[in-house]
């Protein structure tokens, strides 16, 4: 995305109090007690096992670990996890700023 892109859509964000989330197509994620996170914005899975999912995102890479993990729920942009939720990591695509 240039550079111009960015300032204008952060300038939207500032300016119309838009959630950057939003504007700028980030993951969301709301996590519930440590046993189910409700994820959006993720562009698809890349790896799945009862320790581990990894998600694709715009910028990079979603991943989440835990014990038990089930998806209980898939959607084109959205996904629900369930069981014992231990951490969540983000790691930004080489070349992303």
């Amino acid at each position: 995305m240039s550079r111009m892109i960015r300032k204008i859509r952060k300038w939207t964000v500032e300016a119309l109090d838009l959630p950057n989330d939003l504007v700028f197509d980030l993951p969301r994620l709301t996590w519930v007690g440590g046993k189910q996170l409700y994820i959006e914005n993720h562009r698809g899975i890349v790896h799945f096992s009862p320790e581990a999912l990894h998600l694709r995102t715009k910028e990079g890479t979603l991943e989440v670990y835990g014990s038990g993990l089930l998806i209980k729920e898939i959607m084109p942009e959205e996904i629900v996890v369930e069981g014992k939720i231990n951490g969540i990591n983000y790691r930004e695509a080489e070349g992303s700023s």
